[in-house]
């Protein structure tokens, strides 16, 4: 297969992946309206390096770290509720806007990126919607040379990246237009939702 049709592949498989809306794309639209566009970008990094991280295993075929990822996937994603349940009541009790620099320096760009990469790596599920994109576009990563592989992958990182900055810069844009009190309601049903989502994750393992 060519390499940039390859790229171009990962590309778009990469983008729809991140795109839905989900308690990542929460997270970053939240952290992007407290006035902070670099956390919020941070925030889409961290969560792409992880479905980067996916597609890398899926891509390259690593049998050792699939087989890894799915004797701890329950660990993996009871460690994702909980944290999931602790940005939610973050969020929930957070003011507005971080307009005092003595608290908008709580968050970090490194916590950003580490909080979303984490959550995002704790759901193994995300490997399996790989494997199965990259079959429904015709890629077959069995019979791919390295370099072949690594184009692919390299096409989703830029993929889901691209997603997220599109989402940031968009929200960013948008934010200056809200005022505090519906920011504010902005962030206790986004807090909500993301207790909601770690109630279902947890559930999950209940259940399942």
């Amino acid at each position: 297969m060519l390499f940039p049709l390859l790229f171009f592949k990962g590309a778009l498989i990469g983008f729809l992946i991140a795109a839905p809306v989900g308690p990542i794309g929460i997270l970053c639209i939240r952290r992007t309206l407290s006035g902070r566009y670099l956390l919020g970008l941070a925030t889409g990094l961290g969560a792409g390096v992880a479905d980067t991280f996916y597609g890398a295993v899926a891509g390259f075929s690593l049998a050792a770290i699939s087989d890894f990822i799915d004797t701890y996937n329950v660990f993996l994603r009871f460690f994702g509720g909980i944290l999931l349940a602790w940005l939610g009541v973050y969020i929930y009790r957070a003011p507005p806007r971080h307009d005092d620099l003595d608290r908008g320096s709580k968050e970090t760009l490194f916590h950003g990126f580490m909080s979303a990469f984490f959550l995002t790596i704790s759901n193994p599920i995300t490997l399996l919607v790989f494997a199965a994109a990259f079959a429904a576009v015709g890629v077959s990563t069995e019979n791919d040379s390295f370099a072949q592989s690594l184009t692919l992958v390299t096409g989703v990182f830029f993929g889901a990246t691209a997603w997220w900055f599109s989402l940031s810069t968009g929200v960013h844009l948008m934010h200056h237009m809200l005022s505090d009190t519906q920011l504010l309601w902005i962030n206790r049903i986004s807090g909500i939702l993301l207790v909601g989502f770690s109630v279902f994750m947890l559930l999950s393992l209940y259940l399942g």
